[in-house]
């Protein structure tokens, strides 16, 4: 019964398929505003879980436009082949970040993060 209104990133975690394509699971996640972290409200439907998401470091890779699952698919694939065999990060999963509302039509923001191991 609480707003606390749309916050950025909306994050989905992707778990990829050996093709690199998304698997049919997805999480997604909002961050809780500051003001109700320390105490946020219940939720009243079972599918939605509070979670403490723990300091991470990333890598990143960041693009514009309104982004589809092919476009995280393709930036992933930029991003690993960048990073080559030696960078050492999560392969199970990866994290598909957007910040900007579906109004917003010009300087959109996308970012594909891997998880370092």
């Amino acid at each position: 019964g609480v707003g606390m209104g749309m916050t950025a990133p909306v994050s989905i975690t992707a778990f990829p398929a050996e093709d690199g394509s998304f698997q049919q699971k997805v999480k997604v996640s909002l961050r809780i505003p500051s003001q109700f972290q320390d105490n946020p409200p219940c939720p009243t439907d079972e599918s939605i879980k509070i979670e403490e998401r723990q300091g991470m470091t990333i890598y990143s890779t960041q693009f514009g436009g309104y982004a589809k699952e092919a476009d995280y698919v393709n930036h992933a694939a930029k991003l690993k082949a960048a990073l080559g065999s030696d960078a050492a990060y999560r392969k199970d999963f990866y994290l598909c970040n957007g910040y900007d509302p579906p109004m917003k039509p010009y300087g959109r923001r996308n970012e594909v993060w891997f998880v370092k191991e």
